[in-house]
């Protein structure tokens, strides 16, 4: 048997709708887009900050001539350690200036050392979403690192996890 409307339960579903954050790659439906208050008046939802998952960190710098993400075999291999880490750098405590210049004057130094991977730590900051967690990975994008990088991926949590990247380096070819 099928009840009738409930004003209620009206309420109470506008209100979820309005919560409702779309699967990535979809969009979301026109009707959740705010909530209705009892007095029937229309309100914007309450805007949430999510933890920010590696797709979405790293899809950040999408762009053509960007490097990708490590192939899936190589990051398994860094995981359980069968492929070691010739190097790290931490850049806890430096300015985004400070933290730039030493990442590429690290990364050039272990390119011309035949390096293949290494390991950037940034930190996660504060809620998860620390400066340097967000712009290590565009500076990795731009010139003249982008010659250099085959690949990124978030570290494992062993290694740092969310605040933490495993860098792929191509081959360096002295010349």
């Amino acid at each position: 048997m099928r009840r009738g409307a409930d004003s209620d339960g009206d309420h109470l579903w506008a209100i979820v709708a309005a919560t409702v954050r779309p699967l990535p790659g979809r969009t979301a439906r026109p009707a959740a887009a705010s909530a209705v208050s009892r007095t029937g008046k229309v309100q914007a939802p309450v805007a949430r900050r999510a933890a920010t998952p590696e797709s979405t960190t790293l899809r950040s710098i999408a762009r053509t001539d960007a490097p990708g993400l490590i192939e899936p075999g190589r990051r398994r291999r860094l995981t359980s350690e069968r492929e070691q880490l010739a190097a790290r750098i931490d850049l806890h405590g430096l300015t985004q200036d400070g933290a730039r210049s030493a990442l590429t004057a690290f990364l050039i130094r272990r390119v011309e050392s035949g390096c293949r991977s290494v390991l950037v730590i940034t930190g996660k900051g504060t809620l998860g979403d620390g400066v340097l967690r967000r712009r290590v990975p565009e500076w990795l994008a731009e010139p003249p690192l982008r010659a250099f990088i085959a690949g990124m991926s978030e570290a494992h949590r062993r290694h740092g996890g969310a605040g933490a990247l495993y860098v792929a380096l191509k081959r360096h070819s002295p010349g």
